[in-house]
């Protein structure tokens, strides 16, 4: 659970934010220091799960066939079979579209082979490479866990973003999903909490608010 001083600074970010006409979004801003990103290792690149969800609708396409396609169907925005993933790879345009429109893509073992084939150079330097589904696992678990799935990638920069929430969410919640993002990337760094030079809150359009 969250402390009360965090849990403050997000319902100051959200207060004095100037009234919009569209859902805002809830932005982590994270600034890192003391670490060579130019090494790959040093870099942060984590899927977290947010215990409050993410106040946002999250696109997710699924790669697959037969059971598991009609099974993904109930759950994901689009199911994708063979014909259609060799379509897209002689679609550049159309594979870049779906990349730029989807969150998180999911797909079979069995077709991940032929998804580095036909789109590995569109969706790997987007950092949007499928999660691998195993035939033991279920993809309506997956994909539902995936709807409350943020992605912390700092890629070489010190300073990068991620979702938190959007400004409807109870400032508690928020709080709750910003304590579990602290707390994995202060396991992952080498330094844990001294590589962390600062950690800002804000809406979309609002000020920032420091947490840490």
């Amino acid at each position: 659970m969250a402390n009360q001083e965090l849990e403050d600074a997000v319902s100051r970010a959200i207060e004095e934010a100037p009234p919009r006409n569209f859902r805002e979004s809830v932005d982590l801003a994270i600034n890192l220091r003391d670490l060579d990103l130019n090494n790959p290792n040093n870099r942060v690149d984590e899927g977290i799960v947010l215990p409050r969800g993410t106040g946002q609708e999250t696109r997710i396409v699924v790669f697959a066939e037969g059971e598991t396609a009609l099974r993904a169907e109930d759950v994901a925005d689009e199911v994708l079979d063979n014909d259609a993933l060799s379509d897209l790879g002689d679609d550049t345009d159309a594979a870049k579209d779906l990349a730029s429109e989807t969150d998180f893509f999911v797909a079979e073992a069995s077709m991940m082979q032929d998804i580095g084939r036909y789109l590995g150079t569109v969706l790997g330097p987007r950092g949007k490479m499928p999660t691998p589904l195993q035939p033991d696992d279920d993809v309506v678990e997956v994909v539902n866990r995936m709807k409350n799935t943020v992605q912390l990638r700092s890629g070489e920069r010190r300073t990068f973003h991620t979702l938190v929430g959007s400004a409807e969410m109870d400032p508690e919640d928020i709080a709750d999903n910003i304590d579990v993002i602290i707390r994995r990337l202060e396991a992952d760094l080498e330094k844990g909490p001294l590589n962390i030079d600062s950690i800002y809150v804000k809406t979309t359009m609002g000020p920032s608010m420091e947490v840490a």
